[in-house]
């Protein structure tokens, strides 16, 4: 008895159900053919080989805001990815959009995160040939360090909206590298924002650098005085400004998601605020300075011993034609906060001698 395939009635679902402006399963396209799974779509094998891959296990034990918590509520940068691909699917549903693409973006949109959060991002970047972007390096992961140099060959608008996702400082929609072709990398990158500024005010309140009542009053007044009332009303202004993305009604040109003003304004004061009271208190900024010292110190180590890197890293950037210092850079964004204090130790810090 012969049995349809799972895959070909998904697909054919797509088009019955999905927004004509939504990105189809059947159309994915990949660098590198090959034959289709009789069950999963093409954006469902993604989404499997992320959620399988080392980098994305390693996201437990990197920071978010907080660097290395021993609190067991703080979030990471796991926990966080989660809040961002949970937060848009809510909206691609919503929309009629492709919810499977949605979640493989959300899922690896992060991958590529140094230690220590945004600060080890920043010393990378120092020291980096050329620059370090977490974005960049969560498309490299994908397209070369996965897979001992064969990368998981994702389709590329798995790829794209992975690279495109992050944004410029001064607004939420705003970006230095473009804007995704589909709406399903678009989500992430505005939904990104929605998680990371919501769940920080949560954790900044936990650790005692904030106070509820501290938030900007005409934040509150527009957004709610909430953690759960500030979600809904983002997800909703997204969902119900960016109607015509379900097929109804004519889109924007060029047809680009975004919020309502009252509702971006707010979100942006909410967000500039977290850098002002957050992100860029003294506190925050004296910590980096350590973590800068590390990193750095890794990097000087690891280029003069490039023998002490994992081999496969080596020869990929030999095939590649890369310098030996790629190599260092992989090395050290893809640690764990803990594994880089524990590699720092183990180098630099003198054991205590014990005498049996």
């Amino acid at each position: 008895m012969s049995y349809p395939s799972i895959r070909e009635m998904r697909e054919a679902l797509e088009a019955q159900t999905l927004s004509p402006y939504a990105a189809r399963s059947a159309d994915a396209v990949r660098d590198v053919p090959e034959p289709p799974c009789p069950i999963r779509t093409a954006y469902q094998r993604d989404r499997d080989r992320i959620l399988h891959s080392k980098p994305f296990r390693r996201l437990k034990h990197k920071t978010q805001v907080f660097i290395a918590p021993l609190g067991d509520h703080y979030r990471t940068r796991l926990t966080h990815t989660l809040e961002v691909t949970q937060i848009s699917r809510t909206v691609a549903r919503a929309l009629r959009l492709n919810e499977d693409l949605t979640e493989a973006i959300g899922l690896g949109h992060d991958i590529g995160h140094a230690p220590f959060g945004h600060a080890g991002e920043t010393a990378l970047s120092r020291i980096c040939p050329g620059h370090f972007r977490h974005n960049e390096q969560s498309r490299r992961i994908v397209e070369v360090l996965e897979q001992n140099g064969a990368g998981l060959n994702l389709t590329f608008a798995v790829r794209e909206g992975i690279h495109f996702h992050s944004k410029a400082r001064r607004d939420i929609t705003a970006t230095a590298w473009g804007t995704a072709s589909t709406l399903e990398g678009q989500i992430i990158k505005l939904c990104d924002s929605v998680a990371y500024i919501n769940h920080d005010i949560d954790d900044a309140i936990r650790a005692g650098l904030l106070r509820n009542e501290e938030l900007p009053t005409e934040c509150v007044a527009v957004l709610g005085d909430s953690h759960s009332k500030r979600i809904a009303t983002m997800v909703s202004d997204l969902i119900y400004h960016n109607w015509w993305a379900t097929g109804e009604g004519s889109p924007p040109d060029p047809p680009v998601l975004t919020m309502s003003q009252p509702i971006l304004t707010a979100t942006n004061t909410l967000r500039e605020f977290l850098y002002q009271h957050v992100y860029l208190r003294p506190e925050a900024k004296a910590e980096d300075e350590k973590v800068r010292f590390i990193i750095e110190t890794l990097y000087q180590h690891f280029s003069r011993h490039p023998e002490e890197i994992p081999v496969e890293l080596r020869t990929i950037v030999e095939q590649r034609g890369e310098p030996i210092e790629r190599a260092v850079v992989d090395y050290i964004a893809g640690m764990t906060d803990r594994y880089a204090l524990d590699t720092f130790n183990r180098i630099f810090v003198p054991r205590l001698w014990h005498v049996l």
